[in-house]
């Protein structure tokens, strides 16, 4: 089974801009709490907030078996680069990006993780006629380039979402994603897809994975789930069943084998326990992913026949 991590933002302060459901907690108790949902080997970073001392980080992980999944370098900023980061119109705000995520990517290696994962959530526009989108779309292939360039050892894993904060993101599903990495033309420029934001953007996800795939920029994996309507970061499998047993099944074809890492929001819910049936329902989707007959899928797939598929679907579980 894939190695499973939760991103350690999702262990401290909870809250939307309505209510504030739990504070946040120092990084030794986020790690602490992670070890205790059993299943979980791993924690994706977020920067700057978990490098106050890297060095301190390194042995506390150690200390407790728990590897770095990726680091999360967050391009949204209180008081920072309030009309993009990557895609700025400022020359200076998008040389202190490239410099910052450089930063990341050598506390990558120090921890012994190949990944960066950014959601450009702020590079995009709220308004008709308020970006150009040419100079935005440059801006960013030139910014990122850049980092991956610095180290080619360390991959860059582009979030893709459709909105929020922006009314709309400039990397909005998989195929803008897609093309996007193929006009940087780097091989360490991916995706990290976000089974929910997948879903949001009206995607299906195996199909964006297989996609994604393809093209060998499917580099790393988000879990969690929402009802299509907004991106919620609920449990795997509360709303789409079937779309996580397929996306898992097409995993497996496609070959991916990395990290799973969970981006779930327990809101008022005790943590740790959320986490372990996030846990579970994951097993849980996967195992019944397993008892899917390649051979037999194969046969269904080339009759087209959704009533004989459905039928077979259903009599697995």
């Amino acid at each position: 089974m894939n190695k499973l991590a939760i991103i350690s933002n999702f262990l401290g302060a909870i809250k939307n801009k309505y209510i504030s459901y739990q504070e946040d907690r120092p990084f030794e108790t986020k790690v602490k709490m992670a070890t205790e949902v059993e299943g979980i080997s791993g924690l994706e970073l977020c920067y700057p907030q978990d490098f106050g001392d890297v060095e301190a980080v390194a042995k506390l992980l150690s200390e407790n078996n728990l590897k770095v999944s990726a680091i999360n370098f967050r391009s949204r900023r209180t008081g920072q680069w309030l009309r993009g980061s990557f895609s700025s119109q400022s020359a200076t705000e998008r040389k202190e990006v490239v410099e910052d995520l450089k930063k990341a990517m050598d506390h990558a290696a120090r921890l012994g993780c190949d990944k960066i994962t950014t959601c450009p959530l702020n590079d995009g526009h709220d308004y008709i006629f308020e970006m150009d989108y040419n100079k935005a779309y440059d801006f960013f292939e030139e910014t990122i380039a850049e980092a991956a360039s610095y180290r080619p050892d360390i991959k860059i894993c582009i979030e893709y979402k459709l909105n929020d904060p922006r009314g709309r993101c400039l990397l909005g599903n998989a195929g803008e994603t897609l093309a996007f990495c193929k006009r940087v033309g780097l091989p360490n420029v991916g995706a990290t897809l976000d089974i929910g934001h997948s879903i949001q953007a009206g995607e299906r996800p195996a199909q964006a994975a297989v996609m994604l795939a393809r093209e060998n920029r499917l580099f790393y994996v988000h879990l969690n789930d929402n009802d299509k309507q907004w991106d919620w970061d609920m449990i795997p499998g509360a709303f789409n069943f079937w779309d996580f047993v397929e996306f898992f099944y097409y995993l497996r074809k496609v070959g991916y084998n990395d990290w799973f890492a969970y981006d779930v929001f327990p809101k008022e819910i005790d943590t740790v326990e959320n986490f372990k049936t996030v846990v579970a329902c994951t097993k849980k989707l996967i195992e019944v992913s397993e008892r899917l007959d390649d051979g037999k899928v194969k046969e269904l797939l080339e009759k087209r026949n959704p009533a004989e598929s459905m039928k077979y679907l259903y009599s697995l579980v």
